[in-house]
């Protein structure tokens, strides 16, 4: 058996098993993290655009990234829900950078609620991540465990 078709039936077996309740739970978190960069980018981007205020450019590249960045989440969500080994890191990479962006929002008035939902959402997505349910269903093996 050639390694492309050992791959793929390793991929459909996979595809098969059931999918942890923590799997999808984490895949949820991306997918909350994701609708909620991309709502920031475009209300960033449709407030700049209205305004028209004297930081054009500043608004709109800041719009703009925002959106950029909720295909991070995004891409992990759907990896994460179609159990891709590969989703797990940037799913893992996006809480982490959310927790110094959770904590900045908890120093800053106005905003203190929503740095409370990230961090809850980001602390609780790399609980779901790093869970040995959610690595087996993704066919990550831990160190020392053999093939």
């Amino acid at each position: 058996m050639s390694s492309t078709e050992q791959s793929s039936t390793e991929q459909s077996g996979t595809d098969r098993a059931p999918r942890p309740n923590r799997l999808a739970a984490a895949a949820g978190v991306a997918l909350v993290e994701a609708v909620g960069l991309m709502a920031g980018g475009a209300y960033v981007l449709v407030r700049t655009l209205l305004d028209g205020g004297a930081d054009l450019t500043g608004g709109v590249t800041g719009g703009v990234t925002l959106l950029a960045l909720g295909l991070i989440p995004f891409a992990a969500a759907l990896g994460l829900w179609r159990k891709r080994s590969w989703s797990r890191g940037p799913a893992v990479i996006t809480q982490i950078l959310a927790l110094p962006v959770a904590w900045q929002m908890l120093q800053t008035d106005g905003v203190i609620p929503y740095g409370i939902v990230l961090a809850v959402l980001a602390v609780t997505g790399l609980v779901l991540l790093v869970n040995p349910a959610t690595t087996e269903a993704l066919g990550i093996r831990r160190p020392g465990q053999e093939s």
